[in-house]
């Protein structure tokens, strides 16, 4: 089996620091290489991978102040599409865009939608010529037929499991309205814990006016975007993980990946959370911050092992490749 791996290009695959769609890219090619899949990875020529790298933007246009993300997007698809007859089947990641040359895609393409950016984009998908794959069965568009769900899978090897518990709440992800910052900010005030939070700055005003204010290094800490070498001992050093988001979480690679460490997830049920977050094992699902700092003072009785062993046995990368070899199967036969 020939596997075109189409990648996005915002940053490297897989990315210093943020970059989900790139990590998880990264993730499904390099467990096909492992299994003897020839994998072609089309992705930033600075990308680190076992499989045939290809591509033509050199780094990601997130990261190079010179790239105009729509412009080598473009080149990036071309690219891939004009040796698509080459393989057995291509896999996008790259959303709606290449949906829209998909007529020129010489092999059968699957496309797993990490999220949509909004309803203006399903044109592309109602006339792709591609079967999809959701990441969630929440995330799921009544406008499109979908072969299967295959939720995300995440490296173990990077998660240590701790089953002390700490006394610090943590806060990872963007920080933006969507992800409810402030809301993780108030919870922890109430709670009487201290908040460390990571992740990059999405929204600047948002920032400057709601977020930078409030902290002051001791009861509110700010680490910025952190790589992989730090995610594990950050996200395993907590009492619990804060997820208060205002919005429907298509999956949230950060619930998962503090879960497998043995730190419970206190999310808002929203999206996929309730997909996710088995309750009372792996974490508590409120509705609200006062339901929150309520689930802060009884998160210390969830068993931090059992809490890993349960996301390890949902959310391993070897069960999310092997979950996508059976769908390239399919689509080929």
């Amino acid at each position: 089996m020939r596997v075109a791996m189409l990648g996005p290009i915002a940053w490297r695959t897989p990315p210093r620091h943020y970059g989900p769609w790139e990590l998880v890219t990264s993730l499904i090619t390099e467990g096909l290489v492992e299994r003897g899949i020839d994998v072609t990875l089309f992705a930033t020529l600075d990308s680190i991978t076992k499989a045939t790298l290809d591509g033509v933007a050199r780094g990601g246009y997130e990261e190079c102040d010179d790239l105009d993300g729509r412009v080598w997007e473009a080149l990036h698809v071309g690219h891939a599409l004009a040796r698509s007859g080459e393989f057995d089947i291509v896999h996008n990641h790259l959303d709606w865009l290449p949906l829209a040359f998909s007529e020129l895609c010489r092999a059968p393409m699957v496309t797993t939608i990490h999220g949509f950016s909004g309803s203006n984009i399903l044109p592309a998908y109602r006339r792709g010529r591609s079967a999809y794959v959701s990441i969630s069965d929440s995330d799921r568009s009544p406008d499109l037929e979908y072969l299967g769900t295959v939720h995300h899978g995440i490296d173990l090897d990077e998660l240590p499991v701790r089953a002390e518990a700490g006394d610090d709440l943590i806060l990872f992800g963007r920080i933006h309205p969507d992800k409810g910052t402030d809301r993780a900010i108030e919870i922890a005030r109430r709670a009487g814990r201290r908040l460390v939070m990571c992740g990059i700055v999405q929204d600047r005003a948002f920032f400057s006016e709601r977020i930078e204010p409030r902290i002051d290094g001791d009861r509110v800490v700010y680490l910025g975007s952190v790589g992989p070498d730090e995610r594990g001992a950050i996200l395993s050093s907590g009492l619990a993980l804060l997820h208060p988001i205002r919005f429907a979480e298509p999956f949230g690679l950060s619930v998962v990946e503090s879960m497998a460490c043995g730190t419970p997830v206190i999310a808002f049920r929203k999206g996929s959370m309730p997909e996710v977050v088995d309750e009372g094992v792996t974490g508590h699902l409120v509705e609200n911050v006062d339901e929150a700092v309520v689930a802060v003072d009884r998160v210390h009785k969830i068993d931090r092992t059992a809490c890993a062993r349960r996301a390890r046995e949902r959310f391993s990368r070897d069960r999310m490749v092997e979950n996508y070899l059976e769908i390239y199967r399919k689509i080929i036969s």
